[in-house]
């Protein structure tokens, strides 16, 4: 079973992706949310074992790229996928390159997280 934090300023947003992980059939014991990056990285240095990261990428205080450098550059592993309505090439490509393991498109289903999220956990 695993641990997913969930990174979104939309509470209810995060309460739409934690629902739709469980429908999904994926193998879900806690889900951990956070409002921005800076909450994000608060969770993680907390000591809660996570292995699976979902964020968003247009956040305040700490938007999804700046998170997913800032887990990378304190030597964190874990698969991170970006979830956003940002499809934009470029935002997904610098986003990748920053350490992002995939990219959902929001809106999404059920079926598209067992398929992009499947092979993660």
């Amino acid at each position: 079973m695993a641990n997913i934090l969930i990174v979104d300023d939309s509470s209810t947003m995060r309460k739409i992706i934690s629902r739709s992980l469980r429908q999904a059939g994926l193998p879900v014991d806690e889900v951990f949310e956070a409002g921005d990056g800076i909450e994000g990285l608060s969770v993680l240095g907390s000591g809660k074992k996570i292995d699976l990261i979902l964020s968003d990428i247009n956040m305040p205080n700490m938007d999804g790229l700046e998170f997913i450098k800032a887990v990378r550059a304190n030597g964190g592993t874990v698969p991170i996928v970006m979830i956003t309505t940002e499809g934009g090439e470029e935002i997904i490509k610098e986003a990748m390159s920053s350490g992002a393991s995939d990219s959902i498109k929001k809106p999404f289903t059920p079926d598209q997280l067992q398929e992009k999220l499947g092979g993660l956990l």
